[in-house]
């Protein structure tokens, strides 16, 4: 139903006020083209910014996106669930799966950011969540630190940092970002202090 001349902003207004707008954007993330897949998740991904109740329903629709082999609509549709956690947090529990592989994308930074914001805000609800995702966000930030999107990364991580987290969890995320508290530099430095500060 969407072609290049479609515009992403028109198109999530128009999902916002009609339902079959927003259905037909939500059957296009599973349809054959790889183009269509890509405007669908765009607008949805900017709808859930603007109104994630109205995308709420359609969690397991994004779920399911997550495994189609272009980076654009993974990365758009972990954006979804990211706006979705506080709304559908039992439905994004079934992402964790997706967005693992998406974390270790050897292809796409964006893919790899998307996936590390998501996980963070699903594993700072409850600390029963924080002790299952924590080994990932751990494996994460010792893969990645250096890497183009690890600043970003670690501003997910001040995220998690202040959300419901088990003991053990604070105290092996203190562990780890001690010593860039302690001896890095600049947005590092102070990213890693920042988060011990939350888990104090």
């Amino acid at each position: 139903m969407t072609d290049k001349s479609e515009n992403i902003q028109e198109l999530c207004d128009a999902a916002a006020k009609r339902g079959k707008v927003l259905q037909d954007l939500v059957n296009d993330l599973s349809g054959s083209s790889r183009h269509v897949r890509q405007i669908a998740s765009s607008a949805l991904s900017l709808l859930a910014k603007e109104n994630p109740e109205r995308v709420a329903p359609y969690a397991d629709a994004a779920i399911d996106a997550l495994n189609r082999p272009e980076a654009q609509t993974r990365w758009e549709c972990l954006d979804i669930l990211t706006q979705l956690v506080a709304l559908e947090s039992r439905t994004c529990d079934k992402a964790v799966n997706g967005a693992e592989a998406a974390l270790f994308d050897e292809e796409s930074g964006t893919v790899r950011l998307a996936a590390m914001r998501f996980l963070c805000k699903l594993g700072a609800t409850t600390e029963n969540r924080s002790k299952h995702i924590w080994p990932l966000i751990d494996e994460a930030i010792q893969c990645y630190h250096g890497d183009l999107e690890f600043q970003e990364m670690l501003v997910a991580v001040i995220g998690f940092s202040a959300g419901k987290l088990d003991e053990e969890v604070k105290q092996q995320l203190h562990d780890r970002v001690q010593f860039d508290a302690k001896n890095g530099s600049g947005a590092l430095k102070n990213r890693s202090q920042q988060i011990i500060d939350n888990l104090a």
